[in-house]
């Protein structure tokens, strides 16, 4: 196991890097082809959701669907670490600049409790079943 509070994003690129080396599959780690994985995995999570409502689908998220949830956020996250690898891009760096726009963009005060912003006001009001 490897439980969040004790491993590391490098230690999950050290162990990505190796499953990809030991195959010899990093010839066909390209921007293209890896941005592609990366979408491809995030359909197959999608998938599991599909035509299901949102209530319903956290609940079998955690339940029924809690393993292959997991397996499919790990596919998604394997990709996305394995893109970083080959791109050389800092994960924990990149999250964090990208934060800093995300507050800048979305201020708290003007954006607490609302989904998006309103081409006409710069905050868009909740609705049902918005986030």
């Amino acid at each position: 196991m490897m439980p969040d509070q004790e491993t590391t994003v490098g230690e999950l690129r050290a162990r990505w890097s190796k499953f990809v080396s030991d195959r010899d599959w990093n010839r066909f780690h390209t921007a293209k082809n890896l941005s592609m994985a990366i979408a491809a995995e995030a359909a197959e999570l999608v998938e599991l959701f599909l035509w299901v409502e949102g209530p319903e689908s956290t609940t079998m998220a955690k339940g029924e669907f809690l393993t292959a949830t997991q397996d499919e956020v790990a596919d998604v996250a394997g990709a996305l670490l394995a893109f970083c690898n080959a791109m050389d891009i800092d994960l924990s760096d990149a999250i964090a600049k990208k934060m800093a726009k995300n507050e800048l963009k979305y201020p708290v005060e003007v954006m607490r409790g609302k989904w998006r912003q309103s081409p006409n006001k710069g905050c868009g009001e909740p609705v049902s079943g918005g986030p």
